[in-house]
This record gives structure tokens, sequence and C-alpha cells, in this order.
């Protein structure tokens, strides 16, 4: 079986306002429609990436900002949260965890909340590890993103 995760969808409390920002972020607008007041679509995706993000009035039920985790993965920490802070996008510093791979809860967009024995540590990971160092933001309503440094895949990835 071949799957691929393809959309994923987004509330949000403002249709416009987060095109603002998705299209700040650098995405590519691929689609904004709708054939009545009750139902619009907004379709962005990521530079060079497989997966789209969609929003707009009659997409989903849930909550604005509800959706927390969402990865987006970079080769140079640095130089992406720079880029996203050069774009205006209030992003964290770096980060990383004592342990190695960070396993976080979310709240709101800032990867605050770890798991039990986890600390989260200033900076990019200091061996460089791949899959270890981090950024965090997120849109206005909440929805939480998250970068993440990878190096050197998994192999079958």
């Amino acid at each position: 079986m071949d799957l691929k995760l393809e959309v994923l969808v987004l509330p949000v409390s403002d249709t416009d306002r987060a095109k603002a920002f998705y299209d700040k972020l650098g995405f590519r607008l691929d689609l904004d429609t709708g054939p009545s007041t009750d139902f619009r679509c907004v379709h962005f995706t990521p530079p060079g990436s497989g997966c789209s993000i969609m929003f707009g009035e009659g997409m989903t039920a849930a909550e604005p900002g509800s959706v927390q985790g969402l990865y987006l993965i970079v080769s140079d920490i640095n130089a992406a949260r720079a880029e996203l802070a050069d774009r205006g996008i209030d992003v964290s510093d770096v980060f990383h965890d004592a342990n190695g791979v960070l396993f976080h809860g979310h709240e709101r967009g800032d990867v605050t909340h770890n798991l039990p024995g986890q600390e989260r540590l200033a900076g990019r990971h200091p061996e460089g590890n791949t899959y270890s160092s981090f950024a965090s933001f997120a849109d206005p309503d909440g929805n939480g993103w998250v970068l993440q440094e990878i190096t050197e895949r998994f192999p079958g990835r």
C-alpha cells in the first residue's frame, strides 16, 4: 500500500489573517476559493514539501489554534530560524533536549511543556545530532509549529 499524507486542515478564526500569515511565512498559495459565504478553502504548501495545509470557512469544527505539533523539517536550524525572524515571525530561540531527541507536549505553539525527565536547553544540539535541534512558533490562532533540524535521515525515509 502506498500512502502519503497530503493535506492537514487547520482551524482558524479569521481566514484572511491566516492567509496573510502563511504568505508572510513563505508558503506557496495553491488555492483560494469559495462557492458561498459559508465555505471558503485556502490551500498553502510549505517550500519543498509534499504535504500542504488548508483552512477557511466551513472547513472544520475544531477549535481555532487546537492543532499542535506540526513539524517543518530544515537542514540548518539556525538559518531557518533567522529567516523566519527576518520575515517578522515570532519564533523561539533554538533549543535542544539534554538527553537527545525531544518528545514534548505543546501548549499554544510554544514547546515548553516537556515530558518527565526532559530538560530543554538553549541552542543547537552541541554535537549537531540530527533530529535533535528545534525552534517553535505559532500562527495567529495558536496552531503550533516546530522547526526540526534533520541533517541525516534514517534509512528508508
